[in-house]
């Protein structure tokens, strides 16, 4: 089983693979520059290449690479799309540096233009940045479905992927606080809901879990994260999920409200009960 944390590269790339061995984790996301800025920080080639040594040496799973919150892809505003498909181009190439390691976005609000024109303008930002020889996987956050977010239903998420020309190259994250908000029932049929992605979406596309419980209840589109067990989902229906086969083999993010020792005692009970 692949499971760890967000984890902030403050301290550069190194750094963030030996807190990710000092918490017990064999995998990470990290966000690319400020996730409520714009501005990327310098990079130093030399520790990305100490990082992936590390991972290497200590079996670590795929990685996640994580947009900031500012970008949306299908904003009515053309300044906030240029800036979504500027960071996205950055981001990109910096990540071609980094093996193994995907690279999750929110697929935007459509601020009432409708979820049509968000759809096609985020898989129109996507057609725009996607290049043929990228290594890295673009994954498509699944939502909670709050305020005129898009992505909220497999649906939305299947027919960006359908109007995005290279499908190769796109992915899912799914964000279990995210999907429980939006209506899916993880709890009491989770076998229905993972039936239900692969014929709309495909099994195959899911490549990454974002592993969280929920402050607010079952259907209400609102995106408030808990600690494990601590939410209207529970410990045992997460336990389920990481232990699905259809899903074990995924590498498990937690974004729970933690510091490293909050995360660390969360992995270790999580590895226990798996």
């Amino acid at each position: 089983m692949f499971l760890g944390c967000h984890l902030s590269i403050s301290k550069g790339f190194e750094n963030i693979a030996q807190t990710a061995i000092k918490i017990n984790a064999n995998t990470f996301q990290f966000f690319t520059r400020n996730p409520r800025g714009g501005r990327a920080r310098s990079v130093d080639l030399s520790d990305i290449k100490k990082m992936n040594s590390l991972l290497e040496k200590n079996n670590f799973g795929p990685i996640v690479a994580h947009a900031p919150y500012t970008l949306n892809p299908c904003s009515q505003e053309t300044k906030n799309r240029d800036f979504a498909s500027l960071v996205l181009q950055e981001d990109l190439i910096l990540l071609e540096n980094i093996p193994n390691c995907f690279y999750n976005f929110h697929p935007g609000s459509h601020v009432g233009n409708g979820k049509e024109v968000g759809i096609q303008r985020t898989s129109d930002l996507l057609n725009d940045v996607i290049t043929s020889s990228q290594k890295t996987q673009i994954l498509i956050e699944t939502m909670s479905g709050q305020g005129s977010e898009i992505g909220s239903s497999f649906e939305e998420i299947a027919q960006i992927i359908e109007k995005t020309h290279s499908h190769e190259k796109i992915g899912v994250c799914l964000d279990t606080c995210h999907v429980f908000a939006a209506g899916y029932d993880i709890i009491h049929h989770l076998d229905n809901v993972l039936t239900d992605f692969d014929k709309i979406i495909g099994l195959t596309r899911l490549k990454a879990i974002h592993l969280n419980d929920s402050l607010k209840p079952f259907g209400s589109h609102k995106d408030r994260h808990a600690r494990i067990g601590a939410g209207e989902i529970g410990l045992f229906p997460i336990l389920n999920i990481i232990k699905h086969p259809l899903l074990k083999n995924l590498p498990f993010i937690l974004e729970t409200p933690n510091d490293s020792d909050g995360y660390f005692t969360e992995i270790n009970l999580l590895k226990e009960k798996n």
